[in-house]
């Protein structure tokens, strides 16, 4: 029998007595109640032991999605490639649409169908091979570019024809490039922009395995002179396309890699698996991810974080909304879109708190409001329950409640009104800030851990889990067991170590680099993190440190950098933020990136300084006479 303890109407009837209240007006009460109460979210497993131990020394814990004990890898015989994954979307979609972009900022989301992807991307790969690229995993394709829909057509089209995607990188410079270009050899880069163009042209003389670069805007005239003057061909997206429709090839569909974000190879089987996983997590718990759900892609599609998220879409389905290319314009986009599925890291997140409390906190009455509704939906998120004498959290979590329509409206509709889950990884959440969305958004919010040498995730939070701070079990595709490490004290038979993965979803090492993939994958091709965890009681895992991050001064002190900019990135005032140490200093240095919304206004009102990023960040006036009162707030 299950019991609520004293907090729905049917206590307060019971409280009155049967003297007061018939036995008919309960039953009736009580029916119409139970019709319109809102539901919990299903348990999948007992959130107080959401995992199992492996027998055997190692003491590695499973998912207890895991059937019989064994790992996950697919569902479907014909499922078995991200080639086939699409085949799958375009097929339970009805060849729906599938990447939608706006031509203009005035213009509307325009949408292309699943089978004119593939049609495209067939022609596009063909294009390839008549330029000279071989349809075979060892032929590597560079492409640098922002998340557009050519980027999801050109992925495609090397997987049909077995070629491997490699990612440039924006965010790295022209150095990280140069790098990628040599050590993959990649003699072609595919660009989206003339000025990333230009950035290879000017160190071409760095990279003498590139020949062609391929640009998806109208070429200009200064990089087709400085191309011609290399020695390197140049020519335009439309045209390698046109090439291969009109030269068709025969598709070569290969199991084996996929990309090399990092120099790391990742697998067709990998992704795959961590979908599954990632998918017999969420749907018996209520988050299905259907041909109805719409994914805005802003996330950069370089890091592994998106590109699964992407995969779990199109392999079922779904829409992929890409934004503008402008930050600044996202919320614009997503206004417009309306996604129901946002994936995102807490530096956003933490943005998106600060304005709303910045707001809130403008009024008296905004805020006894405020307050009120998230200590109603809090109690609703942590509803204790007691099952055979034992207490249990259900998670009611909706977004139709009577303070979702008064306060927490126009939240939800800064993110287009319609998201049903946000997932968020890369960094820890700051557990109060997942709260206030938990409440406020009106959805699942579930933190990943992993990285990209594990097909970005190896653990997930599940959904109903109230508790904050834990990065959930393992996922159903792979095993977690924690390593001593004696210098940091730190012992598996404490239920603390190093965190490592062993599963499908483990990458198959780093491209030419042997020395690099032995001290990541061990001879048992156990893949050690770096990274510290605890098992909580509830067999949930928390990441507590880092194991290569720490600096010893010169003092004897040890310090965990990666602790320290969490800290700080809280601020509104700092975008980014950098600390290093070395062991003959005493004290540590930060590098600082101001965030140019807030910044400007702080730096007129407590520095009397004006202008905008640009023309503060070119004003000579030294830190050292920045008065002593002003400071960063945490």
């Amino acid at each position: 029998m299950l019991t609520l303890l004293l907090q729905n109407r049917m206590e307060y009837l019971r409280y009155l007595g049967a003297g007061a209240v018939s036995a008919a007006a309960v039953t009736t009460a009580t029916a119409l109640y139970l019709s319109q109460r809102p539901q919990p979210v299903p348990m999948i497993v007992d959130l107080n032991s959401q995992t199992n131990i492996v027998p055997g020394k190692d003491r590695a814990r499973i998912s207890k999605l895991c059937k019989n004990g064994e790992l996950l890898e697919y569902v479907s015989e014909d499922v078995t490639t991200l080639h086939e994954a699409f085949l799958n979307g375009a097929r339970v979609s009805n060849n729906g649409p599938c990447y939608g972009w706006k031509p203009s900022p005035d213009e509307p989301y325009k949408w292309i169908s699943y089978n004119d992807v593939l049609v495209k991307a067939a022609n596009f790969g063909a294009g390839l091979i008549s330029k000279g690229q071989k349809p075979v995993n060892t032929t590597n394709i560079g492409l640098y570019s922002q998340n557009r829909v050519e980027y999801g057509i050109i992925e495609q089209a090397c997987y049909m024809y077995s070629m491997v995607l490699v990612p440039l990188y924006d965010t790295l410079g022209q150095e990280a490039c140069t790098f990628i270009v040599n050590q993959a050899e990649i003699n072609i880069v595919i660009c989206d922009k003339n000025v990333k163009v230009k950035s290879l042209l000017d160190h071409i003389k760095e990279t003498p395995k590139l020949k062609k670069i391929v640009l998806m805007e109208e070429i200009n005239d200064e990089n087709s002179k400085l191309a011609k003057d290399a020695g390197i061909e140049i020519m335009s997206y439309a045209d390698v396309e046109s090439l291969g429709e009109q030269n068709p090839q025969k598709q070569k569909v290969n199991k084996t890699y996929t990309r090399l974000p990092k120099g790391a190879m990742l697998t067709h089987a990998g992704v795959i698996a961590t979908v599954v996983a990632c998918k017999v997590q969420l749907e018996p718990a209520g988050i299905a991810i259907t041909t109805d759900d719409t994914l805005i892609s802003y996330l950069p599609l370089a890091h592994s974080y998106e590109r699964l998220i992407e995969s779990y879409v199109y392999m079922v389905g779904g829409k992929i909304g890409f934004f503008q290319g402008d930050v600044r314009k996202l919320m614009d986009d997503i206004k417009e879109l309306q996604p129901t599925l946002f994936a995102t890291v807490p530096r956003l997140l933490n943005r998106f708190y600060d304005k709303v409390m910045a707001g809130v906190n403008a009024s008296k009455v905004k805020q006894f409001m405020f307050n009120m509704a998230m200590g109603s939906k809090t109690n609703e998120i942590k509803r204790q329950v007691i099952i055979i004498c034992m207490v249990y959290i259900l998670s009611i979590i909706r977004n139709n409640s009577i303070w979702d329509k008064v306060v927490f409206k126009a939240i939800q509709q800064g993110l287009g009104g319609r998201v049903r889950l946000i997932t968020t990884g890369s960094a820890p959440l700051s557990p109060k800030v997942l709260q206030f969305l938990r409440c406020c958004v009106g959805c699942p919010i579930v933190e990943g851990y992993g990285q990209t040498e594990s097909h970005a995730i190896c653990t997930m939070q599940l959904v109903g889990d109230a508790e904050a701070g834990n990065v959930g079990p393992p996922l159903a595709c792979n095993y977690v067991k924690l390593a001593d490490v004696p210098d940091m004290n730190y012992y598996a038979a404490d239920n603390k170590g190093e965190i490592c993965i062993k599963g499908p979803n483990v990458f198959s090492g780093y491209l030419k680099d042997p020395e690099k993939t032995k001290e990541a994958l061990d001879d048992e091709h156990w893949l050690h993190t770096g990274d510290i965890g605890e098992w909580l009681p509830n067999g949930a895992l928390k990441v507590i440190d880092r194991k290569k991050h720490i600096f010893k001064l010169a003092q004897g002190e040890y310090i965990a950098p990666e602790k320290i900019e969490n800290i700080y990135i809280r601020s509104t005032l700092v975008a980014q933020i950098f600390v290093h140490g070395e062991s003959l200093k005493s004290c540590l240095v930060g590098v600082v990136v101001p965030d140019p919304e807030t910044f400007p206004e702080f730096a007129k009102n407590k520095l009397n300084l004006k202008g905008s990023m640009e023309e503060l960040a070119s004003n000579q006036v030294s830190l050292f006479k920045i008065p002593g009162d002003v400071c960063i707030p945490l």
